[in-house]
């Protein structure tokens, strides 16, 4: 068995571009990926290509990956379509390793991918309406709000936690600010200007007590990671980030169960032999902002009812000692669902080898993502974690 590293990382920016498609944001988070890995196309030996919305979106069905890369050298080779919600990037990164982890291939290719901006933003919001399943009763709260389903559900369960954990809705203003100053010193991020706790609370109500700050929008991007043997790294001579782990649990379709987020940590810290205090820099799904406290809770960062304090600790901070999404998250750098894993292990790449720039969190050697998607039972229907080390 060989370890597997991630050899290059590339994305487009984030953000609505009515006149771009598929093939051109492809092209270019690819053609920065390999170029960030002194590979050409040729030596890609397989395609693992994710996307979530496109036959909804586009009409674009079944040979999305195929369609999608046409033009960027890699027709012909072996390509997989993934398709699993919010988390369709990460599914594909975790197959892209086992791949090279069992041996089948030394040099791979990831792909994530999503065009959700359309003129009739029916279209974009009715694509995240079926992410759950559709013959579930999800409640009586749910179609309350002003438009999207999943920030119902976001509130819902929300107005659930909170008073237990101890936070307010200033504390989900905090977030906000805080993604929003890491959104304003990335250039690839979708929302690039800082934010107020007063601002925030006063955007108009979403659904309650979401405001329109604390939900993630929608929008448009890709991201690229090349995924290779530790052995084929060192003939490309770039700086390898290591793989430590990668989990994927689903839901078990039942209420009351352990938490898909929690499950997935667990067996992540397992396998990489490693806890949540040696973490220093992480990206966590936080399609809402109160999303972003309750995996501080799941991945073990705090006990529970003590998120809010961390929060306001500065700990998770920019220079924090655990700096918690520094790319701005899915609130500033984005969430087009299906480039959003790959576009968290882009940054946490950039982050473990020191080049972030002004997000960079000091000495970060250790790196977390969780990424999560759609809705089952009350819980995401599906979530993975995955360890990086530099």
């Amino acid at each position: 068995m060989s370890e597997a590293v991630i050899a290059g990382v590339g994305m487009t920016p984030f953000g609505k571009f009515l006149g771009r498609n598929l093939k051109s944001l492809c092209e270019e988070a690819v053609r920065e990926a390999l170029a960030d890995a002194h590979v050409q196309p040729g030596q890609v030996e397989c395609v693992f290509f994710a996307n979530a919305a496109a036959g909804v979106v586009t009409g674009q069905e079944m040979i999305r990956a195929q369609a999608s890369l046409r033009h960027t050298g890699l027709a012909g080779k072996p390509m997989f379509n993934i398709e699993n919600a919010c988390a369709s990037s990460s599914s594909a990164f975790h197959l892209a390793r086992a791949a090279v982890v069992a041996g089948q291939y030394d040099c791979v290719l990831v792909v994530g991918a999503e065009k959700l901006s359309h003129e009739d933003k029916k279209v974009s919001f009715g694509a995240f309406a079926r992410a759950v399943d559709i013959e579930e009763d999800l409640g009586a709260d749910i179609g309350t709000g002003t438009g999207s389903v999943f920030m119902d559900i976001y509130a819902a369960k929300t107005r659930q936690w909170m008073s237990a954990a101890g936070v307010g809705v200033e504390d989900f203003a905090r977030v906000c600010v805080k993604s929003r100053a890491a959104g304003a010193l990335n250039p690839k991020a979708q929302f690039r200007a800082t934010t107020s706790i007063e601002q925030v609370l006063s955007s108009r109500m979403v659904s309650d007590p979401l405001t329109l700050f604390m939900c993630s929008s929608i929008g448009d991007g890709a991201a690229a990671i090349v995924v290779c043997s530790e052995a084929y790294a060192r003939r490309l001579g770039v700086q390898p980030v290591h793989i430590k782990a990668s989990s994927i649990v689903s839901a078990p379709g039942v209420r009351g169960a352990e938490l898909v987020a929690v499950s997935a940590a667990r067996l992540a810290y397992e396998e990489a032999g490693l806890g949540p205090g040696d973490i220093h820099v992480a990206e966590l799904h936080d399609a809402s902002a109160p999303a972003e406290l309750i995996h501080y809770e799941n991945l073990g960062f705090c006990a529970p009812g003590e998120a809010g304090a961390l929060l306001r600790s500065g700990a998770t901070g920019l220079g924090g000692r655990l700096s918690i999404n520094p790319s701005g998250g899915l609130l500033s750098r984005g969430h087009p669902v299906g480039a959003t894993g790959a576009a968290q292990i882009v940054e946490l790449t950039q982050q473990l080898r020191g080049r972030s720039g002004a997000r960079q969190r000091h000495a970060a050697r250790v790196a977390l993502a969780e990424n999560n998607g759609g809705q089952l039972a009350g819980d995401s229907a599906v979530a993975l974690v995955t360890i990086l080390a530099a």
